[in-house]
Formats: C-alpha cells, structure tokens, sequence
C-alpha cells in the first residue's frame, strides 16, 4: 500500500510538474521527457536566424542546412545551434536520463534480460544445491542463529541457505548473484507465509537487511576510482565498511526491536563479534598492502570465491550423483529445470520493475528531482555544512531510486571536483552504503506478488538516512 501511493506520488507530481513548466514558460518542449536519451543536448528555444545575435548570424549565413554551430560565448559554453530551415534551434544542457518510452525498452533489454539470465544461470546451480543435499546441510549449520534473527522460520528451513549465500553475495559485491539468491529466498519464505499477500516479519527482516548494503569488498566503486585516476582507489573502502556496517545495524535493531527479537542471545552476540573480527582481520591485511597489492587483492578476492562457490556446487553434485537418479534426472537435468525456473521469475518481476523505473525516469526529467535536491543542499548549507558536502547530495537523494542515476553523479562529481575530493570520495560511499531501495522492493516483492509491503519501506528509507549521515560523519573524519 505504501509502495503504490509513493509510485503514485512521484508519478502524478512530475506529469503535473511538466504540463505546468510547459504552460508557465519554463519549457519550450517536453518531447524529452518522453523520447529523449541519456546526454542528448536539450531543446530550450527556436528562433529565426535573423533574430540572433549578430555574431551567430555572421557564422550561419554561409552555413548550410543541420549545420551544427557551437556557441563561442564562454557564459553559455554548453549551448548548442542547430540551423535548419532558416530556423535556429538552440539547445542547452544534457539529459540526465532516458526518457519515459525509451526506459520502457532499455528496462528490457538492458536490465531485465540481462537479469534473466543470472537467473537462469544461478537459480540451476541453486537447484543443484538443493538435490545434492548442500543446502540442506548449510541451513542445518546455520539454523542456531537464523532462528534467533528470524523466529519464525522453522528450523533447517531451505530459505536460511539461500538467504546466506546473498548476505554472502553482497557482502563481497557480487551484485549479480546476490539478487538470484535472494530471489530465491523471497520465495522460500513465501512458502511459509500465512497471508500470501502480505510480506512477513521474516520477508522484511531478510529485505531490511538485505537493502542496507553491507559490501566488504567495493569492486565496482574501486573501479571507477582508479578509471578516474585516484591517487589511492582504494582509499574509501574502510569508510564504505564502517557506513554499511551501521546501516545494517541500524536496520537489525529497528526491525529487531519491532518484532521483539532477543538481543541477549549468546549465539547472536558471538556471530557479531566474529563478524567484526573478520572484517578488522581483513582490514589490516589489505592496509598492509601497497596500491598495486590492494588493487591486485580487491579485484581477484570476490570472483576466486565466485567461482569457488560454483566449482564446490558442481564438485558436490557429482559426488553426490546417486541422489539425482533417486530423483529421476540428472544434474544437467536439474539445472535446466531451475535455469528455467529463474528465468520464468525474471518474468515475473519485469512488469514491476518497468512500472518503478518509469515513474524515475519521469520524476527525474520532470526538473522535480533537480529542484527538491537543490533545496535540500540550500537548506545544509545554510545550516552551516560545507559546500563539499553538498555537492556529493544528489548520489545519496538519488541512490534510493536508481543505482544507475546515482552513479552518472558519482562519475560526474569525480570528473568535476577531481577523484581524491571530499565531494568525490563522499558521493563513492553513498553509492556504495546502500541499495536502490525502491528497485529492491519492486523486484524481490514483485516476485511473489507481496501487495502490502507494511513497514519495510519505511524501516529501509530510515536506513538510507542513518548510512548519508553516518557516511558524512565518516568521510569528514577520513579526509
């Protein structure tokens, strides 16, 4: 309920905002917002060519039709005349994003195929790990403490496997196993959820938990420091562990304290210190390194274990061949049934995720979003926080929404204030301290068609506003 008055919100706003911005004057046009594409110059005015300045008119005279000319005033550097038909059409700016149709098929064919097919992949390994036995032995370990965080799951329950290896995923960046683990866990836990329409106090726990982004290794952000030229790409991976870290926390306590979780359980208590032990035993060992040595150690660490869970997953399986003919199949068998399971989910979640990303897409292009975080970063400043701060804001406002938008500011902030600034490093933890939250909800909800989401989408917002503080609060004690 909440998630669909919020799409509903966002959307109606930025329809009413663009209609209003055309009839007030503030827009010449609003075919961008419908068909234009990411950094496409903007149209903002045509005008006879006799009508411009004469300097202009001196270059188009000669110039023939669809001839491109770029404005030599160094106050407006990034406008753009395009002369055709004894017009002119002046353009200035770019996109900041796809617009609403052609999110519609980049939604397709960029996010969710290629989602599709991770499915497929990882949900016929997963399936061979169920056959096999493995999962069933992992969640038998791990039931001690499972059952403590999440009381309602029976004990041994297949989700508590499924639901490690996308702590697991995550943990170590590895975005793109993580989202069929959790897929999967989704729809265990479905199974033993009373209200089918409604999400469960363990379906929110895991999502809670899941969203606040505890990321051990951050691949992707070292990666686009080093192609930024960053004197130390690594630098902010301790404070990206530190933020996260709380984040998760955070998201633990609130939804702990909500369902009346026991916090004094000694097997909660050891797997937190064990936990924080290896993540201080890991952090000194990469310290140690030099550049080479921690780009060297960050780069191969989540994919050796990627692919150790994927040899162990087919190595077990063959050794334990006898359990796939009691089952009548055979283990290549047996991942083509769960491939075909996964992709038959990515078709499940597609309209979902298409319905979010529109609606961003139109928030973002309406000019609403742009508005909102200037004032936010007005109101900051004027609370006396500096303009380094602010600048890195919109990552943080936009992460919530797109991964993908978040990190064009990102790259834009490193390009623009340089990759070793307070801005760039700041606007590096928020893309990596949290998760798209609303992207999450509408997939892994969407997937087992969770109509009423209660409390998770607040609890996962509060998170997001405790990781931009305390992801402040880190990088000004850093750097």
């Amino acid at each position: 309920m909440v998630l669909s008055r919020f799409w509903l919100v966002i959307f109606i706003s930025a329809i009413v905002f663009v209609v209003f911005s055309l009839f007030s004057g503030d827009s010449y046009t609003i075919d961008h917002v419908l068909n234009g594409k990411k950094d496409d110059p903007i149209l903002i005015s045509e005008k006879f060519a006799e009508e411009l300045p004469a300097y202009i008119k001196d270059s188009i005279k000669t110039a023939p039709e669809r001839t491109m000319i770029i404005n030599r005033d160094t106050l407006n550097a990034d406008t753009t005349y395009v002369f055709k038909n004894k017009t002119v059409k002046i353009y200035s700016g770019v996109q900041k994003s796809d617009g609403l149709l052609p999110t519609c098929k980049s939604t397709l064919l960029d996010l969710v195929l290629p989602l599709m097919a991770y499915l497929a992949f990882f949900c016929g390994l997963m399936e061979l790990l169920i056959i096999s036995g493995a999962s069933g032995k992992l969640a038998k370990a791990l039931s001690p403490v499972f059952v403590k965080v999440f009381p309602s799951i029976p004990k041994n329950h297949p989700s508590i496997s499924y639901m490690t290896l996308n702590f697991a995923a995550n943990f170590l960046g590895l975005d793109s196993a993580a989202t069929p683990f959790g897929l999967k866990a989704m729809e265990s836990l479905q199974e033993i959820n009373p209200d089918k329409d409604k999400a469960s106090d363990a379906q929110i726990m895991f999502m809670c938990l899941h969203a606040s982004g505890l990321t051990l290794i951050a691949t992707s952000i070292i990666g686009y420091r080093a192609a930024a030229n960053a004197s130390n790409p690594a630098d902010v991976m301790l404070p990206c562990i530190i933020t996260s870290f709380i984040g998760t926390i955070a998201a633990f306590l609130i939804v702990g304290i909500k369902q009346r979780i026991n916090f004094k359980s000694a097997s909660l208590v050891i797997v937190l210190m064990v936990l924080i032990a290896a993540i201080v035993g890991l952090l000194m060992y990469v310290n140690h390194l030099d550049l080479i040595g921690k780009n060297y150690f960050t780069s191969n660490l989540s994919a050796l274990i990627l692919i150790g869970i994927i040899a162990f997953t087919l190595i077990f399986s063959f050794i334990h061949e006898k359990k796939f003919t009691e089952a009548s199949t055979t283990v290549f068998e047996s991942f083509v049934v769960g491939a075909n399971n996964g992709v038959k989910t990515g078709v499940t979640i597609f309209p979902y995720v298409l319905g979010m990303l529109v609606a961003i897409s139109l928030f973002r292009n309406s000019g609403l979003f742009e508005i909102i975080s200037n004032w936010i970063a007005f109101i900051f400043s004027n609370m006396g926080v500096s303009k380094e701060i602010t600048d890195a804001l919109p990552v943080a406002l936009l992460r919530p929404f797109s991964s993908a938008g978040s990190r064009g500011f990102l790259i834009d902030s490193m390009n623009t204030f340089g990759a070793d600034s307070l801005t760039a490093r700041l606007a590096s933890i928020f893309q990596c301290s949290a998760e798209s939250t609303f992207y999450v909800i509408a997939v892994y909800f969407g997937s087992v068609n969770i109509k009423n989401t209660r409390y998770a989408l607040g609890t996962m917002l509060i998170v997001d506003v405790i990781c931009v503080i305390t992801a402040i609060f880190v990088a000004t004690w850093f750097f």
